[in-house]
């Protein structure tokens, strides 16, 4: 057994209170932590479905669409909205841009 612990009772009740004011603040942090988790889960659990298609859209006046991306594409700017199957091939057939990274027009099967 260690002995080597205060033999006073006063240092002794003050390493009590000290080591319970620790204990304290471990148990704060692991419940904010177990908190924080779970809020994340739920997050990833409740996130929205990615759409197959979107376009990114310019600056300015009416933010014209400039470019059709592959919904989740990491070339896509923040500029952006999801839109219908049928509305990305028109727009790719009207003349917008298809991103050279995911390739939308060759998923939509559009031959130039």
């Amino acid at each position: 057994m260690f002995d080597d612990l205060p033999p006073d009772l006063a240092r002794l009740l003050t390493l009590r209170v000290w080591h319970a004011m620790w204990l304290q603040r471990i148990d704060t942090k692991i419940a904010a932590l177990q908190k924080r988790e779970a809020e994340q889960e739920h997050g990833h659990k409740n996130r929205p479905q990615e759409p197959d298609w979107i376009i990114e859209l310019g600056i300015g006046n009416g933010r014209p669409p400039i470019e059709v991306h592959v919904g989740g594409c990491y070339a896509a700017g923040k500029r952006r909205r999801p839109v219908p199957r049928d509305e990305a091939r028109r727009l790719l057939t009207s003349g917008v841009r298809a991103c050279t990274h995911c390739k939308p027009d060759t998923q939509l099967r559009i031959l130039d």
